[in-house]
């Protein structure tokens, strides 16, 4: 029984052993936050947010037991017109001052196969936490130039303005806005 118990133990420390921590390379301009919505139902606004952190855990073998952690400087939103970008972080809409800080942590990973996951998790915006699904694609993982080993990952994902307290009317086509994850990390 006691054999059984080490070699149970051994197995189960294994198995962990696999998944590696990664660190988001956003210092590097290796990652990426990106928004679009409607403007009016007419064209495409576009921007992105240039300061966040993170983290995550990937083990290729297991990729449902995944887990990320994502902070976003909401101030550092860009749409590449300041006087937009002076008017989006104001009290209309991501009230910057109240709300400095943007969180994202999973909670839940499918894995789809062939490199698709459904990243599940809890999304803090402008005060308010809901669950939100990331549609998640691998793009690769290895060794880079540097002497380190990196992943990375894309993702989508729609979240309504409502849904986190902003009630600015813009028109029925300018109520969602589409958020596109570019994440490559730098193994720990």
């Amino acid at each position: 029984m006691k054999k059984l118990t080490l070699a149970l133990a051994a197995a189960l420390s294994l198995s962990t052993a696999n998944a590696a921590d990664y660190v988001i390379d956003s210092k590097g301009a290796h990652a990426s936050i990106n928004f679009k919505i409607q403007h009016l139902g007419y064209s495409w606004l576009t921007g992105r947010f240039n300061d966040f952190e993170g983290t995550f855990s990937y083990d290729e073998s297991k990729p449902s037991s995944a887990k990320i952690m994502v902070t976003i400087d909401t101030d550092s939103l860009d749409s590449n017109h300041a006087e937009r970008d002076k008017h989006l972080k104001s009290d209309d809409f991501l009230n910057v001052d109240d709300f400095p800080k943007a969180k994202f942590a999973s909670t839940k990973v499918v894995d789809k196969g062939n490199g698709m996951l459904d990243v599940m998790g809890d999304f803090t915006f402008h005060g308010v936490t809901k669950s939100i699904t990331i549609n998640a694609k691998k793009i690769g993982e290895g060794n880079d130039p540097w002497g380190g080993y990196r992943a990375g990952f894309a993702g989508t994902t729609t979240i309504a303005l409502k849904d986190y307290g902003i009630d600015y009317d813009l028109g029925p086509a300018s109520q969602t806005v589409e958020l596109e994850l570019h994440v490559e990390g730098v193994k720990q």
